[in-house]
């Protein structure tokens, strides 16, 4: 991936730069879709920016940080095009991309250091979906 949105809450904002610096480190640009400090907000604002983002084509992936992940994974995958998945591993990372295409990783800032944070980051971005077998179901799911 040559291009990443990034968006979190308030309960990410601390994590985010740390996330941020280690992909702009790789080469990948980076589009920050907020929050911009660590006032209380609601996710789902940042997590349609994102997925808006990855929909549109204007970032090749997105990842999301809030306390879980998981309520900015539901919100992601409102948005037509998108196949978020809710990490706190390395290996789902690496398999999500190989097997289901997955265009948007979210982990949570409560369950996840940012050392960990790092090794998902890394293998999710990785990772190449391998289609054959999986692309079925892909299809499956994207309708």
């Amino acid at each position: 991936m040559k291009t990443v949105a990034i968006g979190c809450d308030h309960i990410g904002f601390a994590l985010q730069p740390a996330i941020i610096r280690h992909m702009q480190e790789k080469g990948i640009r980076v589009l920050d879709k907020g929050t911009t400090s660590a006032t209380r907000t609601d996710y789902p604002l940042y997590a349609r920016a994102v997925a808006d983002a990855v929909a549109r084509g204007e970032a090749d992936g997105g990842i999301l940080i809030c306390g879980t992940g998981v309520g900015m994974a539901i919100a992601a995958n409102k948005v037509a095009g998108i196949r978020a998945v809710v990490c706190s591993e390395p290996y789902s990372a690496q398999l999500s991309r190989q097997h289901n295409d997955t265009n948007v990783l979210a982990f949570g800032a409560r369950v996840v250091g940012e050392a960990l944070a790092k090794m998902i980051v890394d293998c999710w971005l990785a990772a190449e979906f391998e289609g054959g077998r999986h692309q079925a179901r892909v299809t499956a799911i994207s309708r």
